[in-house]
């Protein structure tokens, strides 16, 4: 697992990176052979699935116009439920996002008077338009009546006190992020994940649990449907779409409330039985089946990264050797400059685009400009390798995504080239 000298000419590396990246792979091996155990797992889970919902090659074809008898889709939604541990799922290439898909659950399970209580802090940024708790988008939540209430994060954790304190009669729908979004906390474990289910059926029995399930799918060997949760939602250019589906949005979970997020997409009385799937249903069921494979390739990455930046003298989050929840790592920088030059040596080592310069711009749905370096057969597709930022202090950068690890293991090399370059780092002899 060596980086050979030759190697490191050929991308015009600096040689004193070849002892440190050697030092960095030594640290980091032990952890491969548990997220190995995971990967088989979840790839038999996979297997499983397709082979249960009798997949066929007639599946692949595509439909158009309002895509009625779409079998392929079909097909999709029930592999996606068996997958993730729900009665129903709703796969369809018209969610824009994973932000479309969460917002399509939350019109589709609340109405005027109810709230929306979320127990992991704010929500990620595109999710607060949608709310109304932040600019006055056409369409927001609060326009209809739907209130919005939060559990602040206690030392980065779930305030279980918090919750028993803010859960009322009108909290409909309890909320629940996986990701650390832009924060610097954990990522929700499934282990977390249970207990939060289980705290809140003590107080509201028929509160609707709905998690965002974005960047945690395949990271452990259960899904938050398997542990009590009601709904899930993501997209498809993360981790289930194996960086081959080139659009999408899922919502999984309990059939009746997956019925009515279809209603929310589509129509009332058109539900799940219209979206024509365009010729992507092979992309999509290919990508699921590469998805266990190529989280694990993410997460090696994710923890090689942890292990290089470390090293170096950064603070990281999650440190390489701790457990897992989502593929982002996080690493915080002194300053403005050192992030924007990290993001530069992100793109710098992407297949595509790799000679285009990422600024920081005013992107839709965020309330600071955002930098985002994406040189991805996919665009915006964050299980490829990317990194992006809000630019606000403290200034963390958030690395995900990596086809192979040794696409980010080349790509995390040549950042730090490019950040010595800048005078951004020392590379000292290790």
């Amino acid at each position: 697992m060596e980086m050979p000298v030759k190697l490191m000419d050929l991308l015009k590396l600096d040689k004193k990176l070849v002892s440190l990246d050697r030092l960095a792979v030594r640290d980091i091996r032990e952890q491969f052979e548990r997220i190995d155990d995971i990967r088989l797992f979840n790839q038999a889970k996979v297997l499983r699935a397709m082979q249960e919902e009798r997949l066929s090659d007639s599946h692949f074809a595509g439909t158009t116009g309002y895509g009625y008898g779409d079998s392929g889709r079909d097909v999709i939604d029930g592999i996606y439920a068996r997958v993730f541990g729900g009665e129903d799922a709703l796969v369809r290439v018209q969610m824009v996002s994973g932000t479309h898909a969460l917002a399509t659950c939350l019109r589709g399970l609340l109405r005027p008077g109810d709230e929306l209580l979320s127990v992991t802090g704010r929500p990620y940024d595109t999710l607060e338009e949608v709310l109304g708790i932040r600019g006055s988008a056409p369409g927001n939540l609060r326009e209809f009546g739907i209130g919005y209430s939060q559990v602040d994060l206690k030392d980065g954790s779930v305030d279980y006190e918090g919750i028993r304190r803010k859960i009322s009669d009108n909290s409909k729908v309890v909320f629940l992020q996986r990701s650390t979004g832009y924060d610097w906390r954990p990522a929700l474990s499934i282990r977390d994940v249970k207990s939060i289910v289980n705290c809140v059926r003590e107080l509201k029995k028929d509160a609707v649990i709905m998690v965002d399930n974005c960047y945690g799918e395949f990271i452990e060997k259960l899904e938050p449907l398997q542990v009590g949760a009601d709904i899930i939602a993501g997209s498809l250019i993360k981790n289930p779409g194996g960086g081959l589906a080139p659009a999408g949005g899922y919502i999984a979970g309990k059939r009746e409330l997956v019925e009515r997020c279809a209603s929310a997409l589509t129509a009332p009385g058109l539900g799940k039985k219209c979206g024509a799937s365009l010729g992507m249903n092979r992309s999509i069921l290919q990508g699921l089946f590469l998805a266990p494979h190529i989280v694990a390739e993410a997460l090696k990455g994710a923890i090689y990264a942890s292990r290089i930046f470390e090293i170096l003298g950064f603070r990281v989050s999650p440190g390489y050797g701790e457990k897992r929840s989502d593929i982002i790592q996080s690493v915080e920088f002194e300053n403005k400059e050192q992030l924007l030059s990290f993001c530069r040596g992100i793109q710098k080592g992407a297949p595509v685009d790799s000679f285009v310069t990422p600024y920081p711009w005013d992107m839709p749905g965020y309330g600071h400009q955002v930098v985002m370096a994406a040189g991805a057969f996919v665009q915006g597709s964050s299980i490829e390798l990317s990194a992006d930022a809000p630019i606000r202090e403290p200034y963390y950068g958030y690395l995900q995504g990596g086809l192979t690890w040794d696409h980010t293991r080349l790509g995390v090399l040549m950042t730090l080239q490019q950040m010595k370059d800048e005078g951004h780092i020392i590379i000292s002899g290790q």
